[in-house]
């Protein structure tokens, strides 16, 4: 059994039922969105299927499928999970179980410009883990910050029927785009609302809620040299070295595309005079 709840309709390009800025913020790490979009998801979700929660003894959480490096709404994920712990402390429930769905993601493309058939294309690309006998029976919260085309819960749909995973699948979506006549594109207007430049994103890393996720990651190893070197002269010795750890264990440094500035960041982390490629740092605190 399948269920899609979203709490915000997307039908009018010029009209978003949402803030774009916090949007923006949120999706490049900020993460007082993310706990303030989770409280908002889980009251709309609450008012209308509390029943359907208070029915079930064994309920999963899953966020968006990834890797290594957690995406955006996987911070939306454990927000929301502390909400509904709450909730169901007070009906003297057990607190919500949590699974994964395991990703190894190949592509480099910006995947909010692309059509279905492109993302779909794109994402049947990757590989796919996930535990069925754990997950198996149970009324499972798979939540995503936005749905735009589907093509996401397409893939999860078909990985579940490939494990022959039996139960409820409650999709979640903080918004949904509703107006098909609107290109997905619009999913990388909201993307980039706020995050239009260095200095913007920034702002975003020097925010004291900041945790990086993969599109920043990713971000920043596609940024072309004079953006990439002003942007890792402003960060601490600290925040470089989480980024360059967290690129690795994504296997960023195996993508040729990536491999340029992630050898900076390298650089930047080990050299004793603190000049990278001609550019000369002043070190921060760690």
């Amino acid at each position: 059994m399948n269920i899609t709840y979203s709490l915000h309709k997307i039908t009018d390009k010029n009209n978003c039922p949402f803030s774009e800025t916090e949007y923006s913020k949120f999706k490049f790490g900020e993460n007082t969105y993310a706990e303030k979009f989770a409280d908002e998801l889980f009251e709309g979700f609450i008012s209308e299927h509390k029943n359907l929660i208070l029915s079930h003894s064994e309920i999963v959480i899953l966020p968006s499928p990834y890797h290594s490096i957690p995406t955006a709404s996987n911070f939306l994920c454990h927000y929301f999970k502390l909400r509904m712990n709450k909730f169901l402390y007070d009906n003297g429930r057990k607190a919500l179980a949590e699974s994964k769905i395991y990703r190894n993601q190949t592509y480099t493309t910006d995947y909010g410009n692309l059509d279905y058939a492109e993302r779909v294309k794109l994402i049947a690309n990757d590989t796919y883990y996930i535990d069925r006998n754990y997950i198996g029976g149970k009324l499972c919260l798979l939540l995503d910050d936005i749905k735009i085309t589907g093509s996401h819960e397409h893939i999860v749909k078909k990985i579940l029927e490939q494990y022959e995973v039996e139960g409820t699948f409650t999709f979640l979506y903080y918004a949904e785009l509703i107006n098909k006549d609107i290109h997905p594109n619009i999913e990388n207007y909201y993307n980039y609302y706020f995050v239009k430049d260095t200095a913007s994103l920034m702002e975003v890393i020097n925010s004291r809620s900041f945790e990086f996720n993969t599109r920043i990651v990713k971000y920043i190893l596609k940024l072309e040299n004079a953006e990439f070197l002003v942007l890792l002269s402003s960060m601490k010795k600290k925040a470089r070295r989480k980024l360059f750890d967290l690129a690795v264990s994504n296997n960023y440094h195996t993508i040729e595309e990536y491999q340029t500035n992630l050898n900076k960041i390298n650089h930047s982390l080990t050299n004793k005079n603190k000049t990278n490629y001609g550019y000369q740092f002043t070190e921060r605190p760690a």
